[in-house]
């Protein structure tokens, strides 16, 4: 393994932790390197990547931070729907389920757990420019969110995402999607205001936190007459 890489795996590990909470300060270049016993050229290199992935933060004469979920990550990270001229804004989110409920066969495939595995489902429709434009179920491993209500998780006071972090020290890193053409059905028609049987767009995306362990299975249908979905891929590096 190359040595910046063991360098970030050791930062990695102390984000994890806990060591380096969510919002807090790393020392400086020189503390790091001294405490890991390499050159700051290769600290700079394991800490460009945690920069890269999202996972770290500069701030122009403030320093490097860890990443803090709020509502612009969630916007250019997270959320990639946006209107057919360009416009991009948070979307408006609405509740209409949420339920404690077990994992069946088709689920926990796409999860990677099993089947009847006790999980919390949330159901949201989302809004733009006041139209209902995407409808979301997620499912939460219960294992992972304890004490997780429908208040706490309607009075939330920023994302889902940073909800995750705060009160469960979950930190969802990445995402991997898959996205294929599909028709709405009687429910997602009723819910978005459309007949039943026009095309829609379904990203189907696991949330994975550090060491890609899932945290989150969420189903995204998406009604594209006015709306794109939007994704800006990175170089290879």
């Amino acid at each position: 393994m190359p040595l910046y890489r063991a360098v970030k795996r050791r930062l990695l590990q102390a984000i994890e932790s806990g060591s380096l909470a969510p919002g807090s300060t790393l020392p400086s270049e020189r503390e790091l390197a001294t405490m890991f016993g390499v050159s700051i050229g290769t600290l700079r290199q394991a800490v460009g990547e945690l920069v890269a992935e999202h996972i770290l933060v500069r701030r122009q004469g403030r320093g490097t931070f860890v990443a803090r979920h709020g509502s612009e990550r969630f916007l250019f990270q997270f959320f990639h729907v946006e209107r057919a001229d360009g416009l991009r804004e948070a979307p408006e989110l609405e509740l209409l389920g949420f339920e404690r409920t077990r994992l069946d066969e088709a689920d926990a495939e796409a999860f990677g757990l099993k089947p009847g595995e006790p999980v919390i489902a949330i159901e949201n429709r989302l809004r733009l420019q006041g139209r209902p434009v995407a409808h979301d179920r997620l499912l939460l491993p219960a294992a992972l969110y304890k004490g997780m209500t429908e208040a706490r998780f309607r009075s939330r006071p920023a994302t889902i995402y940073r909800l995750y972090q705060d009160e469960h020290g979950i930190t969802v890193v990445r995402a991997h999607e898959r996205a294929r053409a599909v028709t709405a059905d009687r429910h997602v028609a009723r819910i978005l205001g459309v007949a039943p049987g026009i095309p829609m767009l379904q990203v189907r995306r696991t949330a994975v936190t550090f060491g890609d362990r899932p945290v989150e299975y969420r189903v995204s249908t998406i009604h594209t007459a006015q709306h794109e979905y939007v994704q800006t891929l990175s170089r290879p590096r």
